[in-house]
């Protein structure tokens, strides 16, 4: 099974904040993910990001595929 971690949106229309989830690949963008790793939010300013920083090297170490907007997240 192929794992991503990605951005999930939520929010509302023209106010959107992210769910950073490890999910499967195949699943939908908004669907069924396996864990939630951390919120981002680009409204406030600075845009506000809190992580769960172990939980997110443990998916990345087996072997999880970061989106390249994950990624730069992720990177902080």
């Amino acid at each position: 099974m192929p794992v991503k971690i990605r951005l999930q949106r939520h929010g509302k229309k023209g106010k959107p904040f992210y769910w950073v989830v490890a999910a499967d690949a195949r699943a939908k963008r908004d669907g069924k993910f396996l864990e939630k790793l951390g919120i981002y939010n680009p409204n406030t300013n600075p845009a506000t990001i809190e992580l769960d920083v172990d939980s997110s090297v443990n998916w990345l170490q087996n072997g999880a595929q970061p989106t390249d907007t994950a990624k730069a997240i992720l990177s902080y």
